[in-house]
Parts: C-alpha cells; sequence; structure tokens
C-alpha cells in the first residue's frame, strides 16, 4: 500500500461516497463514480497516486476546484487525485507574479489576496470557480474583452505527467506541455499542482452602465448591440445579459457594461441605444465596487442547484443572429436561468498566442439553464437544446469552460492545433492515463 501524506479512500471504505462528490458545485450530478480518491496533500502525494494508478492500470481523473457543469471529475472507475488541499498563495514583488494552487477560488481567495498587494488577476466571474479548471480551460475573466485570455498570464506551471514525474513548463522548459495546457482544460494530460501567473496593477476606479429593457424591446436591443459593442474601448467589459429579476415572473434584457479605469466617457456607446428611453431602469455611468459585482455573481450563480450551461462563438450579421437568440433572452425556462452575450472584438483583433485554445470569434454566447428539483431536468434540457439548435448554424465552435459533450459535442480547437495537441498527447502519455474529454469534441 503506497503511503500517503494526504487521505485516501478506496470504494467501500467509510467517507469514499463524500471524498467521491466533494466540491462538486453541480447537484444534478451523474451516477459515475471512481475506484479511489486520493486528497493529495502535496505534489509528491500526486505523483505517486499516478503511479499508484498505473501499477493498478486504472485511469486518472482531476479534481481543482469541483466546478464544471459536467463534473469532469467524476469518472468510472478511476483512481480520483483530488487537490482541494491545493490553495497556498505567495506574492513575488520582484517580478509581480503571484503562484497559487490550483483549488485556489478566483475571487474569494485570490482577488482579495491580490488587492492587499495593489494587483490584480482576471479570475473567473464567479467568485466560487478554482483556478485550475479556469485556467487549462482559458479562462473567460473579468474583461477578457481587452485583457485577454487568463491563461495568456500564465507565467509556468508545475505539472505531475503521466509517467509520475514532476516538472516545471513554461515557453522554454516542456513547451509541449505548456502549449497542451492552455486550453485543454480536462483533456490534459497531467496533473497542475501549481501556477505562476503574470499580475496587473490594480484598477483605480470601476465605473457601471446598466440599462434594464422590457423583454419585448429584444429584437431593436440585439440588433442595435450587434454593432455599438464595437465602440467602448479594450477597458470595457460589454454584456446582453436576459434573466428574470427576483420578485418577478417576466424576463429582462440587460445591457451591462464595467468601465476598468476608463472613466465615464468609455461607456458613452451605451447611451446610443435607440430604445433607451424606454428602458425599465437605467445606471448611467455610475462608480460600483468590485465586491457588489462579485456579490451580484454570487447571487446568479448559486450553490445547491442542478445546472445546464451550453455556449458557442458566433459569427454572422445582426439580421441573422438576432432572430435566433431573441427566445433565448425573453422566454426563460426557470427563474434563475440567465443567458449572455459577450463581445470579444478587442481580444480577437489582437489576436492571442499560440496555444491549445484556438477557436473563438468577436461574439460569445452562453446559457446557464439553473433549476431545483430533478423533476425540472426534462423542461431545463429541452430549452437547452433547442436555444442551441437555433445558435448552431452560425457557431465555429465553443468554450471549454461552460460545455458538456455528453450533451452535445462541439468544436473547441482548430484542426492544426487538434493535430498537434494528439500528437503532444501520444508523445507524452502513450498508456492513455489521463482519459481525456467525456464524450468527442467534433474535429
Amino acid at each position: 500500500m503506497t503511503a500517503f501524506t494526504g487521505a485516501f479512500w478506496r470504494s467501500g471504505d467509510t467517507g469514499f461516497a463524500d471524498a467521491s462528490t466533494s466540491r462538486v458545485f453541480n447537484h444534478r450530478r451523474p451516477s459515475r463514480r471512481p475506484a479511489a480518491v486520493l486528497r493529495a496533500a502535496n505534489a509528491a502525494d500526486v505523483a505517486a497516486g499516478v503511479k499508484l494508478a498505473a501499477a493498478e492500470g486504472r485511469q486518472v481523473a482531476v479534481r481543482s476546484g469541483g466546478h464544471s457543469w459536467a463534473a469532469w471529475s467524476l469518472r468510472e472507475d478511476t483512481l480520483l487525485i483530488d487537490l482541494a488541499l491545493f490553495t497556498g498563495m505567495s506574492y513575488d514583488p520582484a517580478d509581480a507574479t503571484v503562484a497559487v494552487g490550483p483549488a485556489v477560488r478566483g475571487g474569494l481567495d485570490l482577488d482579495p489576496y491580490l488587492a492587499g498587494h495593489g494587483r490584480f488577476f482576471a479570475v473567473g466571474h464567479a467568485p466560487t470557480v478554482g483556478m485550475g479548471g479556469f485556467l487549462l480551460q482559458g479562462g473567460i475573466g473579468w474583461n477578457c474583452r481587452g485583457w485577454g485570455w487568463a491563461a495568456e498570464s500564465i507565467e509556468s506551471m508545475d505539472v505531475v505527467t503521466a509517467a509520475g514525474e514532476l516538472v516545471r513548463c513554461s515557453e522554454t522548459e516542456n513547451a509541449d506541455l505548456f502549449w497542451a495546457a492552455r486550453g485543454s482544460g480536462p483533456g490534459f494530460f497531467g496533473v497542475v499542482t501549481e501556477f505562476r501567473l503574470r499580475t496587473r496593477p490594480r484598477f483605480r476606479e470601476l465605473t457601471q452602465s446598466t440599462y434594464v429593457y422590457p423583454a419585448e424591446f429584444a429584437p431593436e436591443v440585439l440588433t442595435w448591440y450587434h454593432s455599438a459593442r464595437h465602440e467602448p474601448p479594450p477597458s470595457v467589459e460589454l454584456a446582453a445579459v436576459g434573466c428574470t429579476p427576483p420578485g418577478s415572473d417576466s424576463p429582462v434584457l440587460i445591457i451591462d457594461a464595467v468601465s476598468f479605469d476608463g472613466g465615464p466617457a468609455s461607456l458613452a456607446a451605451l447611451d446610443t441605444c435607440p430604445v433607451a428611453g424606454k428602458a425599465l431602469a437605467a445606471k448611467v455611468a455610475q462608480p460600483v465596487a468590485f465586491a457588489d459585482l462579485q456579490a451580484a455573481q454570487l447571487r446568479s450563480n448559486p450553490d445547491y442547484h442542478r445546472y445546464f450551461a451550453d455556449n458557442a462563438f458566433l459569427a454572422g450579421s445582426a439580421s441573422e443572429l438576432v432572430p435566433a437568440l431573441v427566445p433565448a433572452f425573453t422566454d426563460l425556462p426557470t427563474s434563475r436561468t440567465f443567458t449572455v452575450l459577450g463581445d470579444f472584438t478587442p481580444l480577437v483583433f489582437r489576436r492571442p498566442p499560440d496555444m491549445a485554445l484556438s477557436v473563438q470569434t468577436d461574439l460569445y454566447f452562453a446559457a446557464y439553464v439553473i433549476g431545483e428539483t430533478p423533476e425540472e431536468d426534462a423542461r431545463c434540457r429541452s430549452w437547452l437544446e433547442g436555444t442551441m439548435d437555433g445558435a448552431a448554424p452560425y457557431s465555429a465552435g465553443c468554450y471549454l469552460g461552460d460545455s458538456d459533450f455528453t450533451v452535445r459535442p462541439d468544436r473547441i480547437m482548430s484542426d492544426a492545433a487538434w493535430a498537434r495537441f494528439q500528437q503532444i498527447r501520444t508523445a507524452r502519455d502513450p498508456e492513455g492515463r489521463f482519459p481525456g474529454y467525456l464524450g468527442d469534441p467534433v474535429q
């Protein structure tokens, strides 16, 4: 029996059931279960776990934050390596980098830590999301539109390979693994035990404009948004959101923008909507605290609920896209469901660096269907399937962080990137120690 510093359970042991699903955010949980769970205490535990799995002929699944909608970490008959104890953080003022463990929660742990140093990293919008899955899937963080994918700001990472060896990965060390890790998400063939991230100076001020429109004006507002979204500078995060306000039974369409140090002038485009005067409510270029933005995200992504999620990078004219998207913003299946249409124009224009993450357009659509009981599942699933069927003709692919290939496979890499990824995987994990994706991407 391998000795671990952390805790280890096999199927049938007391505590195994709880360990198997510990921190799985989506309470619509699959029936898949591992054969054993290792809650590793350090990188040596992780390496020993990978070697134990090899000795027993098992594959290895990994859990960082447990926030994936598909519960990627729950794989049948695997050794599940749970990184819950990897929550260390260390800031180096010499080069303004921060070292973080994969289980660090971006909004609840990393952001307040960096605030104490006057620094910022564009963490995930939902504050409870763990950094491991967020970064490996590319990371649509705060103002991804202007600052780029979170994975672009990874300086280096420590990885336990399929051979059970701990290695440093960067642009100059084990560069093949570094390339593959940034964007392959749960398909990555290694266990990241630490990331080192480049931080930026913390913003001095945040300014927010928000217009709340009745659902009946969705065609006009979305048509305007399709063109007006190009106008705000890269300092502005911009989105159209369909949701049902608390205490209401009617969906609304919200146009929301947050400017990081751009001031009121950077938000002027939001005032040009032809039906702005018919908004139910408007907050125009007002100061806002980052803590308030994160509190709103926590309310929108509640614990102990049943989630279905899907997404697509879209391309098309307003006359094509708007009719396909209007129902997704105005006819929601539950009161907590929300949809988002985000703009990535500055990011696409700049073109990110070469990495596995290689599919994107300047429009990102995502739907988050949130229910409370199993009885709602069929209706929620049916609504999401219909919504994505409407968007499919205009889709170039999807973002792993909001995907579930067991429900709807989609494209995640360019053809060239996918071929390179498979070559690296064959070389680095010839025995298939890491199981890859649940369901297959469309490539």
